[in-house]
């Protein structure tokens, strides 16, 4: 069954003759099932192609315009899946589309580190992003009614939303599945860089990190547990946001001498991953950390619905010294938007040094009877 994916849309309209989409994600999150979808109401000649494949690699390397040209041949759309495992993929595609005329190309890889960094500089104007993140609201809500979702919204909880996750008929096999993708999948991009060589370390980062949800992050504390050093730390937590394992809140400041903004709040980009991370695939009334589960789920629910519907906004969180706080802020249009999520019933009400300080920003709670709106 295919869940149709927002970035299809997307993909759609930015997609003409001498630009390049770069698509960027997990994996396991549908990069693949995206093209082939994509590819399938294609009227003109196209060729799909693997940058695993170690024929394609040394066509797609070659920076030869000649050898370029032959590969490239008649076709009007190609398609790169894996593009990052191609040495010196930006320079080549570069060479595509500035000397092949009327030809489209889309890449995809699993590694934005990498990626970003054979295709950033010399593809400058040249192309445009996507971000593909394990399935939406957005997306999961055109199959389901609205009491299908509301029942399974602990299952989106607990077991986050990667597609095949979704499609799932049972929780045994969604636990399994995600201990597979923690042992097989999760390290492999960042791994494969140099100086990267301790897995375990990496894994403990992130149990740490799971606990700390909603909670402002110590480099220096994490350090210490971890026996490395704070820019090790830093380095690390900067390589898994960067392979979508993570997100980062900054602290948001203006006005006030003693608002928090050197530390910052990290997120999983999926609940099920964070889960699986710390073993606990427990119900919510078996759990202590409801809560921070719903933060995490609400956050980046809202991240993806910014990134699909392009809506450009600034994140973070505000704190202050004195412990008053907002879960998310977002800054859009000139204009800033206070949020406090909260699982159980409790209504707060916006603390008044945060209405004091900005008073034309509003104020929200995003609580389950009405995060819908929020988040889709």
């Amino acid at each position: 069954m295919y869940i149709p994916q927002f970035q299809l849309k997307n993909l759609k309209q930015f997609i003409m003759p001498g630009k390049i989409i770069v698509i960027y994600g997990a994996r396991r999150t549908g990069k693949t099932t995206l093209l082939k979808e994509f590819l399938k109401n294609e009227s003109e000649p196209y060729s799909l192609v693997s940058g695993e494949d170690i024929t394609i690699q040394s066509y797609l390397s070659s920076q030869s315009i000649e050898k370029l040209k032959a590969f490239v041949g008649t076709t009007r759309l190609l398609a790169i899946d894996e593009a990052q495992k191609i040495p010196h993929i930006g320079i080549n595609l570069k060479l595509i589309v500035d000397h092949i005329p009327n030809v489209c190309v889309i890449a995809t890889g699993s590694s934005a580190f990498d990626l970003a960094r054979t295709t950033g500089e010399p593809l400058t104007g040249r192309k445009f992003t996507l971000k593909l993140f394990p399935l939406a609201q957005l997306e999961i809500g055109q199959i389901e009614k609205i009491h299908q979702t509301e029942a399974n919204l602990e299952n989106r909880l607990i077991f986050g939303s990667y597609p095949e996750i979704v499609l799932m008929p049972d929780n045994r096999s969604r636990e399994q599945y995600l201990k597979d993708i923690v042992s097989s999948y999760l390290y492999k991009d960042i791994l494969e860089l140099d100086g990267v060589r301790n897995s375990a370390k990496i894994g403990r980062l992130l149990q740490l990190i799971a606990f700390q949800i909603g909670k402002e992050v110590s480099l220096s504390e994490l350090g210490t547990s971890l026996g490395m050093s704070k820019n090790t730390v830093e380095r690390y937590l900067d390589l898994l946001e960067k392979a979508f394992v993570l997100q980062r809140l900054n602290g948001f400041s203006r006005n006030l001498r003693n608002e928090i903004t050197k530390n910052c709040r990290y997120y999983f980009l999926d609940n099920g991953i964070r889960n699986a991370l710390i073993n606990n695939f427990n119900l919510l009334v078996q759990r202590n950390d409801a809560g921070e589960l719903w933060e995490n789920y609400i956050i980046i629910e809202r991240l993806k619905r910014q990134e699909y519907l392009t809506d450009t906004a600034n994140n973070y969180f505000w704190r202050t010294y004195t412990k008053h706080e907002l879960d998310f802020v977002e800054e859009r249009e000139g204009r800033l938007f206070g949020y406090e999520i909260k699982w159980g019933k409790a209504k707060p009400r916006p603390p008044k040094e945060w209405l004091s300080a900005y008073p034309e920003a509003s104020f929200d709670l995003i609580n389950p009877n009405n995060y819908l709106k929020f988040i889709s």
